[in-house]
């Protein structure tokens, strides 16, 4: 799409001044300074991350956090009943 923009000079120059030093033309640096902008508003905001703890509960003796395998039985223990055999 052809427009016209209005700068003033002294921003003209900066303008053609930084297209000549990336060797492209005007229109092709406005462009990709232009996208390069609008990519960055575009990128989704990361909401801050919230640790969400229960308070005065601590694991059961004799259960090993560092087992998923144990943990995974305690839990199927306590919804399930004890295993059998």
């Amino acid at each position: 799409m052809r427009t016209t923009i209005s700068l003033d000079d002294q921003l003209a120059k900066q303008v053609r001044r930084a297209a000549d030093a990336s060797g492209v033309s005007v229109s092709a640096f406005i462009a990709g300074v232009l996208n390069d902008v609008l990519k960055r508003q575009e990128a989704p905001a990361v909401p801050p991350f919230r640790l969400v703890t229960v308070p005065g509960v601590r694991p059961r003796p004799g259960v090993d956090l560092d087992s998923v395998r144990a943990l995974e039985t305690r839990d199927d223990e306590s919804r399930f009943g004890p295993m059998r055999g």
